[in-house]
């Protein structure tokens, strides 16, 4: 089943009383060089916020955060086709970068979605299936209710089912610089 993506972001009047500021659908970005991929970016700070205030304007340059910042995105991935992009690979790089500044920068050269980011991030599959891939070749698979904690792990994920799968995390900016393997 699948379902729509909508965020309600609540704030404080001068005088203290909580209120709703924003209620509504999140539109999907999608990219070419992710074909059928849908990224839906529904809150995001470059530094910590204020509680109950900072307006309804979320912060995703860069995609990913760096030190104090958070984002949380949905993410749907469509089952795997073994299709890859279409097109000049340089309009869809430059695609990717304008879409989501900074996350081309985190992908490991010749490995197939393989990326580490200096975030802590917490996931949990919503819908369908999904494998995730560390850079020792396990790999684990993932059914909804699914938590994962990734602490700056080159990673990678997959789906390998006949449905979509649903995602929902939020990234933590942590300001270290990753020693990985590589």
């Amino acid at each position: 089943m699948t379902h729509a993506i909508s965020r309600l972001v609540a704030g404080c009047r001068t005088d203290g009383t909580s209120v709703v500021e924003e209620n509504g659908p999140v539109a999907p970005v999608t990219v070419g060089a992710l074909p059928g991929v849908e990224f839906y970016q529904v809150w995001g700070h470059n530094d910590a916020p204020a509680a109950g205030d900072g307006g309804t304007e979320a912060a995703f340059v860069p995609y990913f955060p760096g030190a104090g910042g958070t984002r949380f995105v949905v993410l749907r991935w469509p089952p795997e086709t073994g299709r890859g992009p279409e097109g000049d690979p340089d309009a869809l790089a430059a695609e990717v970068e304008q879409a989501f500044p900074g996350l081309l920068k985190a992908l490991a050269p010749d490995e197939k979605g393989h990326h580490a980011t200096d975030t802590v991030d917490m996931s949990v599959l919503l819908e369908g299936e999904l494998w995730l891939q560390l850079e020792d070749g396990s790999e684990t698979r993932l059914t909804p209710g699914s938590c994962v904690v990734l602490r700056g792990n080159r990673h990678s994920w997959s789906n390998r089912s006949a449905e979509p799968a649903l995602m929902a995390s939020v990234f933590m900016g942590t300001g270290n610089t990753l020693q990985q393997a590589g």
